[in-house]
């Protein structure tokens, strides 16, 4: 099924005029164009960006900050304009400077604009010495022009967020919160809402590109920011530079989110076993079972009966300890081992009929803002199913094969109930491209399986080549102290080298 002739016609302007390629072959290392001129690889004369000193407390004094203008809408491009927030820290040793290293956030609703000054200092030397480190807010978040839903504070929750179904596997709640939180997107969203999707990503990031004067980007994208990092390369191919993708997202373009979501079955299944070998550890003062094998049934037990006898639990969203907040504390405080500790003394409080302080959640417009746009994105990318009837048997399947999950992977979210068509279908991956392409994979993730990340390794093809760390945790590079894969991407971005194949850090 074609593109809507409006859309293809915005897309040739920019992905088909990348894809025959620049006038110019370009050789050796990347240029930089601080003045202000056109060519293949600039939108009508990009102006130059004003750089000013960015709000905010505990930056590194150099950061600085911009605002980009962009289409609201790319099939309408001379339409109604948002803005972007960027923001960068030049490279420490201009003589050395390659070009521009995009940090991209995960998420969706995650951002990056104050990352030049956090990871990005964790980048060793040559490679800030190489690049300038850019950061930016995504459409609609942060101090990019900004949406939101306004949704109820209760539908904030993690665990709402994430469609746990009731506990005897009903999703009849579910659909009715999925029908109320798009019905308060499309009421409060405006015309913004729509317009949020990974391809407006990858389009916005083409348009920082031009505005800082690049003929082509490196990146370094990092869980949901590894899809945007291979659609911004599947639809920019010879904009790129040197491209890390680090915690891969399953690139499945017939069903997108769902596949990310339904990712976190065997993400859990792999990292599970991780936290029981911790938690029957002897000595550990956290300790819950003598045996590896125990933590998994009690883990269980417990979560049924919350589900049956709930604790209350004053000050936190919501105000009880259930079992499906339970679930969603384990997913995660899977993301990393520093979080096991808090996992197993909230299950040893609630094994007591108890629950520690309530955990200090960010303030609500931030909230709000970030779930408006993880929403827009997850909805706008790929149309869901509408009925329950298409939820209710992978559910079912999922909570007898995966209890741990208890069926949250298959069931429906706001897009379920979504207003809006989406635009376009989404960006199939293919290893069309100039080989430039390096991820990075924990063996335990419980986001972004190892499973997963295969599948994107093989769209990629010959565009990539992959490194596998025998690592736990969400975030593989400079995260998990792995000196051979952090040596690997550091070699590739201050070099350019990569390994010849497929490579395994133990």
């Amino acid at each position: 099924m074609g593109l809507p002739r409006s859309i293809s016609e915005a897309r040739l302007h920019d992905e088909d005029q990348d894809k025959r390629g620049p006038s110019r072959r370009l050789r050796g290392r990347p240029q930089s164009h601080r003045a202000t001129h056109c060519d293949g690889f600039h939108h009508r004369c990009a102006r130059p960006l004003d750089w000013a000193t960015c709000e905010g407390s505990g930056l590194d004094p150099r950061q600085q900050c911009a605002t980009l203008e962009v289409p609201m809408d790319y099939a309408n491009p001379g339409g109604a304009k948002i803005s972007v927030a960027i923001s960068r820290i030049p490279s420490e040793k201009p003589q050395a400077r390659r070009g521009a290293l995009l940090l991209i956030p995960g998420g969706p609703g995650g951002s990056s604009l104050n990352n030049p000054s956090g990871k990005g200092q964790k980048l060793p030397q040559e490679v800030r010495d190489a690049y300038d480190l850019i950061g930016f807010d995504p459409r609609g978040l942060g101090r990019s022009t900004p949406v939101t839903c306004g949704l109820e504070y209760g539908d904030l929750a993690t665990s709402k967020l994430r469609p746990w179904p009731a506990p005897d596997g009903s999703i009849t709640e579910n659909m009715v919160t999925a029908q109320r939180m798009s019905d308060a997107c499309a009421r409060n969203g405006g015309d913004l809402i729509r317009h949020i999707s990974t391809a407006n990503n990858a389009r916005d990031i083409d348009r920082i590109r031009a505005a800082l004067g690049e003929q082509k980007l490196s990146a370094w994208g990092v869980s949901y920011g590894t899809y945007v990092g291979a659609v911004y390369s599947q639809l920019f191919p010879h904009r790129t530079d040197r491209i890390v993708l680090d915690s891969n997202d399953d690139p499945d373009h017939t069903r997108v989110a769902r596949a990310w979501l339904a990712g976190h079955e065997a993400g859990v299944e792999d990292t599970f076993p991780e936290f029981a070998e911790w938690a029957s550890a002897p000595g550990n003062p956290d300790r819950l079972a003598e045996k590896a094998s125990e933590v998994r049934p009690l883990f269980l037990r417990l979560a049924e009966k919350l589900d049956r006898e709930p604790i209350p639990w004053p000050g936190a969203n919501p105000q009880e300890l259930n079992g499906n907040v339970l679930r969603q504390t384990m997913l995660d405080s899977l993301y990393a081992p520093s979080g096991f500790p808090g996992l197993a003394r909230l299950i040893l409080a609630a094994q007591q009929g108890t629950v520690p302080p309530a955990p200090q959640a960010p303030p609500e417009s931030v909230l709000q803002n970030a779930a408006a746009v993880g929403a827009g994105t997850l909805c706008n990318d790929i149309e869901w199913p509408k009925t329950a009837a298409a939820y209710e048997k992978d559910v079912a399947k999922s909570r007898a094969a995966y209890p741990l999950t208890a069926g949250m992977t298959r069931n429906a979210m706001p897009c379920a109930a979504w207003p809006f068509t989406p635009q376009e279908p989404p960006v199939r991956i293919t290893g069309h491209g100039p080989s430039n392409i390096l991820l990075i994979q924990n063996r335990r993730d419980v986001a972004t399986p190892l499973s997963g990340a295969l599948k994107l390794r093989n769209a990629l093809g010959e565009r990539a080549t992959m490194v596998t760390v025998n690592s736990t945790g969400h975030d593989a590079y400079l995260a998990n102290g792995n000196e051979c894969g952090d040596r690997t991407v550091s070699h590739y971005l201050a070099t350019g080298e990569r390994p010849h194949r497929d490579t395994y850090c133990g």
